[in-house]
Order: C-alpha cells, then sequence, then structure tokens
C-alpha cells in the first residue's frame, strides 16, 4: 500500500515537471499546442470578458440618462462632446481587464482559434471606454483577415458600423453596413443585433418605415430579453411618428406588460394614455387620467414628466396659461431629470414667442433652455441661435400684429374706431402713478438688518438664527458688496440683453417708482398716441395695399430666416403656408415655391413636385425655373458674374490711365458680346466719360442721353447721369466753348459740379433699433417705414408709462470693448474679406452711387485694412438712422456696386468711437456678434 501511494506521487510530481518543462519552452505550431491555446483562450479569457461585457452593458442600461421624448438610441454607448472626448474613467477597470485578456491571448495564445475574437473583444472595449476611432481600428483589421470566420466577420462589421455612427460618421458607416446587409442575408443566426444596427442608421436618416422593418426582424430574431423590450418600445416610438397610432398603442402595451425598467414602464403608461385620447371617439378627460399618476407614490420621481403631458394636453386645446402654469410645475418638479427641465422651458418660450407675443419672457425663458439642455438635444444650435436673434424675429411678428390690429380698426365703422383705439390705452392711462418715496435697495435676508437689535425670533432654523444671519450677511457683504435682489445679481458686468430685461422688468414690477416728469409726459401725450394710431389707419385702398405689403415682407422675412439661417425647415414650411394662405398673390410667391421646393426634395415627393410644376408654369423664366431646370445654372451665372466684373475691371484699369479710346472701343466690344448683362449701365458711363474726354459737348449729350433712355429704372448710374444733364444745361454756353467737353480731372472723382444738394432728414434722439443688412442676405432687406408708436397688442407688452422717442436718451449698454453709447458720427462699413483684391472699381462705385443719390452731402468713402480684411467706409453721418436709411438704399445695388464675389463681403453700421478700435480680425468678429445682438 505505501509503495502505491508513492508511485502515484511519483506520477503526479513527473506530470507537474513535465507541464513546466512545456511551460518554459518555445511554443510549436502543433496539434498539442493549438489543443492547449484553445482551451485557455475559450474558458480563461473570450468567456470572462464577455461575462464582464455584459455586466457593464447592463450598468451602461441603468445609468445611461434617457430622454424619452426623443426616439431612444437602439443601442447603447458613451456620450463624448463636440471634441469627440468621453468623460473620464468611462468604462472603469473591469473594461480595462477585458482589454487585458485579450491581449493575452493575441500576444500568448496565438495558435488558438480565438484571435478573430480576441480583436473583436478589444474593439467592444475601446468602444465602451468612448474611444470610437480606436475601436473602429481593431474592427477594421478583423473584417479584413478573418472574412472566412462568418461569425466574427459579421461582428466586426456590426460594430465598426456603430463606431463610426457613433462619431457621426454616417457615410462611412452606410458603405459598411451595406456590405453587413449581404452578409446577414446569407446568415441564418446571430441577426438581431446588425438589424437593430440598420435600424439605427434608418432612424438617423430619418427613413422610419425602413427602421420599423428592421426593428420588427430584429426582434423576432433576437434572444435577449432587455434588448428586445427596448426595441418594442422604439417601435412604439417609430409607429406614433408615422401617425399609426394603433400600432403604437400595441407596443406600448407590450412594453407595459414586460419586464421593462420602471422609467420605460412608466412612459410607455404615459403614452398609452395620450394615444388612447386621439383614438377615443369619445370625450375623455386626460388630464384627471394623468393626474391620477400623481397620486401613486411609485411615481414621485416622475412627476415632472406628467406635468409636462398635463401642460401639452392643455397646450393642443389652446388654453396656453394653464398649459403655462403646468410646465412651470414640472420646471419645480425637475430635480434631476434636466431633459425634461429643459423641455419645459422650450414650450414657455415657444408659447409666449408665438401664441401670447410676451417677447420678453420667451427671451427669459429660450435662455434658460440654451443653459439647461445638454447641447446633444436635437435641434439646440437652432435654440441658440433663436434665442440670439430673437430681436429679428421680433421685430417682424410685432409687424404682423401692428398692421393686422390697424386693419381690423380700419374695418370698424367711422364713429367706431376712435373709441377702439382709446380702449387700448385707456387701461394704461388710468393706472396710477405714485412715486415712491423710499428707492432704498432691499436687504438680501429679508426683514432682518445687520446690526438690527431686534432679533426676528428665536428657532433652531437658519433664517430664524440673529447670530447666524448676521454673519451670513457680513461674509456675503464680503464676497459680493452690496448687490440688488434682482436676476443675475452675481454680474457686476451685464450683457445688453440682460441690462434690457432688467431694465424693463424693473419697470413692469414697479412702474410706480418713475421720474414725475416723465409721468407728466406720458399723460399728456396720450392724446398725441392715439391720433398717430388715428392717421395710421389704412383707410384707403393704396394705404391697405402697403399695410398688405409689409406684412408680406414680414412673414417672408421670417420664413426665409428660419430656413436659411436657423436651418429649420419645419417651422419655415409653417410661415410659408401662412403667407401663401393670407396673400395667395404675393410678390414673392415664385422664391416661396421655390424654398417650398427645397424643404420637400427629401421629405415628401409629391409635394416637391407640386410646387416645381407651379415654378416652372407660372414663372418659366425666373431664376428658380431656370435652376430646376439646369442644376448647375447657378454655378455657371457666378461664373459669368465673375467674368463680366473681371472685365469691367480691365476697363477700369483703361479709364484711370486715361487711355479714352481703347475705353469706348471695349465697351462696345462687351456690349455686342452681352448687352443684357448688369452692369451695362456702367459700362455705359464709361464711355459717355470718355467720350467727353475726346470730343465737343454734343457727343458726350447724345451718350448721357442714350442711357437715360436706355436704362430708365435704374438706380445707381441714371440719377447721376440726370444730373450731369441738369448741370450740363444749367452750363451749356461755357460747355459750347470747349473744343474738349470735359477736362483733365481725377478719374476716380466726378466730372461735373453737383448742383443737387442733399439734406439729411432730421430723426427724434432715440435708442438705435437697426438689422443686419444683409450682404448678401438670406432674407429680404426691410424697406425703411415711417416712425410710428408701438401698438400694444397684448397685455404683457403694455408699460405703465409711454415715454416720449424724442425726449429720452438712449440708455449706455456696454458689451465687451463695444459700446452702444450714442454717437455724433456713424459710418456704413463694406467688409471685404481678400486684402489681394484690388476695390478701386467697386470705391469708384459707392461713389457714383453718392454723387447720384446724396450729393452736396459731402460723403466720402476711405479704405482701412488689417489681416486679410478690407473695410470700405461711408461717412460721416450724424445720427444713426441716417446711416440706416443710407444702408437700406444702397443695399439692393450693392451687386452692382462692388465688383468682387458676392460671398466674400458683408456690410453694417457703426460708430465712430467702435470704428476706431477694430483693429485685427479677431475683433471685427466680435463686434459682428456685438451688432447683430444690439441692432
Amino acid at each position: 500500500m505505501k509503495n502505491y501511494a508513492i508511485h502515484n506521487i511519483k506520477v503526479v510530481l513527473f506530470s507537474i515537471c513535465v507541464c513546466i518543462i512545456y511551460a518554459c519552452g518555445s511554443q510549436k505550431d502543433n496539434a498539442t499546442t493549438r489543443s492547449m491555446q484553445n482551451l485557455t483562450a475559450r474558458y480563461n479569457y473570450i468567456y470572462n470578458s464577455n461575462v464582464i461585457l455584459t455586466a457593464h452593458q447592463q450598468e451602461l442600461a441603468e445609468s445611461f440618462p434617457e430622454n424619452y421624448d426623443q426616439i431612444l438610441p437602439v443601442y447603447l454607448g458613451p456620450e463624448i462632446d463636440d471634441n469627440f472626448m468621453v468623460k473620464e474613467g468611462t468604462g472603469g477597470k473591469s473594461i480595462d481587464e477585458v482589454i487585458k485578456k485579450a491581449q493575452v491571448i493575441i500576444l500568448e495564445k496565438n495558435y488558438s482559434n480565438y484571435l478573430d475574437d480576441a480583436y473583436n473583444l478589444m474593439g467592444k472595449a475601446q468602444f465602451y471606454k468612448g474611444n470610437y476611432f480606436n475601436a473602429t481600428e481593431y474592427f477594421d483589421y478583423t473584417t479584413k483577415n478573418f472574412k472566412k470566420s462568418t461569425n466574427s466577420y459579421i461582428e466586426a462589421l456590426n460594430w465598426k458600423a456603430r463606431s463610426l455612427m457613433q462619431v457621426k460618421r454616417l457615410s462611412e458607416a452606410k458603405q459598411e453596413l451595406d456590405t453587413l446587409a449581404y452578409a446577414i442575408a446569407a446568415s441564418k443566426k446571430n441577426k438581431a443585433e446588425p438589424l437593430a444596427t440598420l435600424a439605427q442608421m434608418a432612424i438617423y436618416q430619418h427613413k422610419y418605415p425602413e427602421a420599423i422593418s428592421f426593428l420588427k426582424e430584429a426582434i423576432k430574431e433576437g434572444s435577449n430579453s432587455q434588448n428586445k423590450i427596448r426595441w418594442t418600445y422604439i417601435l412604439a416610438q417609430l409607429s406614433e411618428q408615422q401617425k399609426n397610432y394603433k400600432e403604437a398603442l400595441l407596443n406600448y402595451r407590450r412594453v407595459e406588460r414586460s419586464n421593462a425598467p420602471f422609467e420605460m414602464y412608466f412612459n410607455a403608461n404615459l403614452n398609452q394614455i395620450k394615444l388612447n385620447a386621439l383614438l377615443s371617439t369619445k370625450k375623455t378627460n386626460r388630464q384627471d387620467e394623468l393626474l391620477a399618476l400623481l397620486k401613486d407614490d411609485k411615481n414621485t420621481d416622475y412627476n415632472d414628466q406628467v406635468y409636462y403631458q398635463i401642460a401639452e394636453s392643455l397646450s393642443a386645446d389652446g388654453d396656453y396659461d394653464n398649459a403655462i402654469k403646468q410646465y412651470k410645475k414640472s420646471i419645480q418638479k425637475s430635480a434631476k431629470n434636466q431633459y425634461q427641465k429643459g423641455l419645459s422651458y422650450l414650450k414657455i418660450a415657444d408659447l409666449n414667442f408665438k401664441q401670447l407675443h410676451n417677447y420678453l419672457n420667451a427671451k427669459l425663458y429660450y435662455d434658460s433652455a440654451v443653459n439647461t439642455l445638454p447641447k446633444s438635444y436635437p435641434g439646440y444650435d437652432i435654440i441658440v441661435k433663436k434665442t440670439q436673434n430673437l430681436e429679428y424675429l421680433t421685430s417682424r411678428y410685432q409687424i404682423i400684429s401692428k398692421e393686422d390690429t390697424l386693419q381690423a380698426i380700419a374695418r370698424l365703422p367711422e364713429q367706431d374706431r376712435l373709441v377702439k383705439i382709446q380702449s387700448l390705452f385707456i387701461p394704461v392711462a388710468n393706472k396710477p402713478l405714485v412715486i415712491a418715496q423710499n428707492n432704498a435697495v432691499p436687504s438680501p435676508f429679508g426683514a432682518y438688518e445687520a446690526g438690527s437689535k431686534k432679533a426676528p425670533g428665536s428657532s433652531t432654523f437658519y433664517f430664524n438664527n440673529p447670530a447666524a444671519l448676521s454673519t451670513g450677511y457680513s461674509d456675503f457683504k464680503k464676497k459680493w458688496g452690496n448687490r440688488k435682489l434682482e436676476n443675475n445679481w452675481r454680474q457686476s458686468i451685464r450683457s445688453s440683453a440682460q441690462t434690457t430685461i432688467q431694465e424693463i422688468t424693473n419697470v413692469i414690477n414697479n412702474p410706480a417708482v418713475t421720474d414725475p416728469g416723465q409721468n407728466a409726459l406720458a399723460l399728456a401725450g396720450k392724446e398725441a398716441e392715439i391720433k398717430a394710431y388715428a392717421d395710421a389707419l389704412p383707410g384707403t385702398p393704396e394705404l391697405l395695399a402697403k399695410s398688405d405689403q409689409k406684412i408680406i415682407d414680414a412673414y417672408y422675412d421670417i420664413a426665409n430666416f428660419y430656413l436659411q439661417e436657423l436651418n429649420d425647415p419645419e417651422e419655415a414650411d409653417e410661415v410659408y403656408q401662412i403667407l401663401l394662405a393670407r396673400f395667395p398673390a404675393n410678390n414673392h410667391l415664385s422664391a416661396t415655391y421655390y424654398s417650398l421646393f427645397l424643404i420637400n426634395k427629401n421629405k415628401d415627393e409629391a409635394k416637391a413636385e407640386h410646387y416645381k410644376k407651379k415654378i416652372l408654369k407660372e414663372f418659366p423664366n425666373s431664376v428658380y425655373a431656370k435652376t430646376i431646370l439646369d442644376p448647375s445654372f447657378s454655378i455657371k451665372q457666378t461664373e459669368m458674374e465673375t467674368a463680366i466684373n473681371k472685365q469691367y475691371n480691365d476697363i477700369f484699369d483703361q479709364y484711370q490711365k486715361k487711355e479714352f479710346n481703347n475705353v469706348i472701343q471695349r465697351v462696345d466690344e462687351a456690349q455686342q458680346a452681352n448687352a443684357a448683362n448688369y452692369l451695362s449701365p456702367q459700362y455705359a458711363y464709361l464711355k459717355a466719360i470718355s467720350i467727353g474726354r475726346t470730343n465737343s459737348i454734343d457727343p458726350l449729350l447724345t451718350a448721357l442721353n442714350g442711357i437715360t433712355t436706355a436704362f430708365p429704372d435704374d438706380r445707381l448710374i441714371t440719377p447721376l447721369v440726370k444730373d450731369h444733364i441738369a448741370y450740363i444745361n444749367a452750363h451749356l454756353a461755357e460747355f459750347k466753348n470747349r473744343r474738349i467737353a470735359l477736362p483733365d480731372f481725377d478719374p476716380g472723382e466726378s466730372p461735373f459740379k453737383t448742383a443737387q444738394v442733399y439734406t439729411p432728414t432730421p430723426t427724434p434722439v432715440q435708442k438705435p433699433v437697426a438689422t443686419v443688412v444683409p450682404i448678401p442676405a438670406p432674407t429680404v432687406a426691410p424697406k425703411p417705414v415711417p416712425v410710428q408708436p408701438a401698438l400694444p397688442v397684448t397685455k404683457t407688452d403694455t408699460i405703465a408709462t409711454v415715454k416720449p422717442a424724442e425726449e429720452v436718451a438712449a440708455p449706455v449698454k456696454v458689451e465687451s470693448i463695444f459700446s452702444t453709447a450714442t454717437s455724433t458720427v456713424y459710418y456704413y462699413v463694406i467688409d471685404v474679406a481678400d486684402a489681394a483684391l484690388t476695390l478701386s472699381s467697386s470705391r469708384f462705385g459707392i461713389g457714383q452711387f453718392n454723387r447720384g443719390n446724396y450729393a452736396g452731402s459731402n460723403l466720402k468713402h476711405q479704405l482701412k485694412e488689417f489681416d486679410n480684411d478690407q473695410l470700405v467706409y461711408v461717412g460721416n453721418f450724424s445720427n444713426f438712422d441716417d446711416a440706416k436709411a443710407y444702408a437700406s438704399g444702397i443695399a439692393p445695388q450693392l451687386k452692382q456696386i462692388m465688383k468682387v464675389p458676392a460671398n466674400i463681403y458683408s456690410s453694417f453700421i457703426i460708430s465712430k468711437e467702435n470704428f476706431d478700435k477694430l483693429t485685427s480680425k479677431d475683433l471685427l468678429n466680435k463686434y459682428l456678434v456685438f451688432y447683430k445682438n444690439n441692432y
């Protein structure tokens, strides 16, 4: 027995020694080595790694911040910022363990059959660490080197496409998915995940019917119950998006009855209530059903979503005031869900802007939405742009509201009009005007004042403890100083928008604290305000047509702004449709049809075809019809304009060199080649002056009269030529005595003394309000209108006192180094963003415009250069309104004036003080933002 035991020990020791020697020896590619490596790779590394990844996926699903207001992502991955960076520590130690195990297989188990799985593990680990570019490389290696391993090849294609989609490289992902779709067609298993990835791509491309089809197949093929529940919920969302409410309701019920996470279950229940109300033929009280959810303690963390759905229901019914109250309750209850809080802010902003026309509140809530919603929220950039350009949109909506109100009053019987106008102002005028006796700033800690001997009361509560309050108040003053109790009290330097909002808020909240002189002026001016509105009523067909045109232009500007600046085709479509419904025969019809054609081109082919046919039938000679028939038309047009500008610049160079005979010859050649080009009047002008420089007065008069006959509607050259003719006729005897009609002169200046004298229109001193002069512009430049008092269209727009504009100095607002302080000198500036271009011919065109339209005004155009920009600035204008009127006049002529590509120049108005600060491109860009936000 003893010998037998010793024998067994010897066998065991021998086996151990053999294993040690084998392990220490070099690995060889033989059956034994392969078997051993396959065994250890599969069970020690691959299995354990997959267990770790499954656990990590479960953790990610539990912690991922879902936004149920949007279609859920089909699969989950770490979120990245705009720079493709992830939060530090993403993935954790568990994912690092997976990487180590995969590296062991690649480096030490290279004879095993699991190298493809190891590279896929490396890719998945990098995916869950948020290193999507690295993940793509590992999956790419698998697809190129393990094509024969079908399962690994399909898995690698699937995860490579997911990695590319995470970094928004959709075109590359689409190529991988095309290959994947072909590969899984021949496969009989492991199809669920690839089908889900195909569904996600279809969702990104807004191809929802395709996404629904892929998800149904994925659910059918899948085995992971949690994935199938998630995909069913997404399927319900997509069906709801397609207005297939019965199918959506069916899938929401499936989710509710499944083992779904509570938040998903809760949202499925919410959506069922909404869809049941839509599908029910009976009158149901959706609000009562939603309020019942608030009674369940399990729903406490989701009360914000319940209040949001109640608000949505009220808003759909047109009960906007109560809807806003419910949105505010949602905000109060949103302690954790920033998505929900941001959405509620956004909804309140939209209601104030579109329905209630309370633009002050809209601005405040848009700001809150921007500060609350994550940058990854769909449409976040649009919200930011809308916030920044709220003044632009507001001014046009106010025009619409004002003109509609004036037209409505004009339709009343004459004896009722004055009564109606008075009713708009009497509620404002009858408010008692009381001068505050004490304008002291209240303590930020309520009734208790530092140094007071009387304690508010004895309590352990902080704010009832005098000692604690005293210490806190002292600490506050040390850090912040004396601050008013108001919005944004932490900021000592405010932006102009914040300053304006605070000023208006102060007046609304405390109208009594006003200057007594201003109150007297307000009361005395009431009758003048009423008379101004009575005089502004469009009581004749001509005035009504002008009023309609203002509304048409405002709607057109708004729609274009949504489409081209905010890149929001849905909002643009809505405004265009309103414009067509109200004014089916407006002067922007061809442009409107073309915009609607572009909006629906990739969304609704039937609608796109409808608008295409209308353009080709009703406006066959328009630039839009030509562009539809020949997509390269705009490119050809740009090339033609570039060639015309170059030819003009060449002729102008000869004009400057006083080679007048060559100028005459070159102009004749140019006009014969293309007599209808948009610079024809300017060509003719150069020829006429060259004739005057080489001939007597009669040929010159013939040439000048020919211009007025050939181009009677031209607004750049023809006014200048008429001025020349008037001067010649006034001094005809003198000109007859000359052998050469025009003596030697500076080619950059006028060869005639001007007779017309320009007198700037006096304007009241007021806060300058203007819009950016868009060159080139996505919208039609607004036409100048007479200065009229704003019409109080809603209660929220009404302020207790109406201050006459001519008596109130503009408040000085400072943002960065630029200021809106009133100046005595303003410039109109054209910024050309290319220092290599010669601007002599363009500046000559500006001079032509000035001499033809502002003769005698002593306007000069000068040049300032820095970095790669050339600034042509025209001045001096004594006030902002004169500069604005000049900008409105020259803007439509800039295509003819500027002999440079339209996409490299823009224009703006600036005070001399601000202009002197422009010394670099960076400062110029900052001023343009400042200009856009303040004027």
